[in-house]
C-alpha cells in the first residue's frame, strides 16, 4: 500500500474504529446562547449598541470565547478522524489546521482550504463530486462576517450549519462499502 494521499486500501471503513464525529448541537447551542445574550444586553443597553467599538460584558465575552473554543475543538476532531482513516495519508495534521486559524488574514484562506482537503477524501469515496467545498468555505466566511458585522452568536451557529454540511458528506463517506484503490481523488474543481 502506499502512503501517497489519495490512497485507501480496498477495506471497508469501520466507523467504529474512528474517533467520533464533534457534536455540534453543543455549538448551536452555545450559538443560540450567544445570541439570545446579545439581544438580551442590546435592549437593556441600547446606548452600547451606539459605541464604536462596543466592550460585551463579561458573560458575554465567555460564551464568545467558550464557543470558539469548542469550534476549534470540532475542526480538531475532523482532522483527527481523516488522519485516522487507514490507508488515507491526510495532508493536514489536527494541530495545524487547528493553528492557522489563528493567523489573522491567512484564516480566511485556510477556511476554504481544509475543507477542501477533506472534500478529495469524499469525494473519491463516492467516485464522483458529492461535496462542494467551496459550500463549506462560503459558509465559513458568511460567519466570520456575521459575527463581526452582527453578532458573535449568528455567526457561531452559521460555522455549525457548514459543520453539519461536512459532517453529514464525511458520514456518508464512511458509510459506503469497499472501493478500489485509485491513484489519485478526483478533483474537487
Amino acid at each position: 500500500m502506499d502512503d501517497s494521499p489519495g490512497e485507501l486500501a480496498t477495506e471497508d471503513i469501520q466507523p467504529e474504529k474512528l474517533p467520533p464525529f464533534p457534536q455540534l448541537w453543543i455549538g448551536y447551542l452555545i450559538g443560540l446562547a450567544n445570541a439570545v445574550a446579545g439581544f438580551v444586553y442590546a435592549s437593556l443597553h441600547p446606548q452600547a449598541a451606539k459605541e464604536e467599538f462596543p466592550i460585551p460584558p463579561l458573560y458575554l465575552f465567555l460564551l464568545i470565547f467558550v464557543g470558539w473554543v469548542y469550534w476549534l475543538v470540532c475542526v480538531y476532531r475532523y482532522h483527527e478522524i481523516m488522519r485516522r482513516v487507514p490507508g488515507w495519508k491526510h495532508p493536514i495534521s489536527p494541530a495545524r489546521a487547528v493553528g492557522f486559524h489563528f493567523l489573522l488574514g491567512y484564516n480566511l484562506y485556510w477556511s476554504f482550504k481544509w475543507p477542501r482537503e477533506i472534500a478529495k477524501f469524499v469525494n473519491w469515496r463516492f467516485g464522483k463530486i458529492v461535496m462542494k467545498p467551496e459550500m463549506v468555505g462560503l459558509m465559513f466566511l458568511a460567519a466570520y462576517v456575521l459575527h463581526f458585522l452582527f453578532d458573535p452568536g449568528l455567526g457561531l451557529v452559521m460555522l455549525f450549519l457548514g459543520a453539519s454540511y461536512l459532517s453529514g458528506c464525511l458520514r456518508r463517506a464512511f458509510a459506503l462499502g469497499p472501493l478500489p484503490t485509485l491513484s489519485t481523488p478526483p478533483s474537487t474543481e
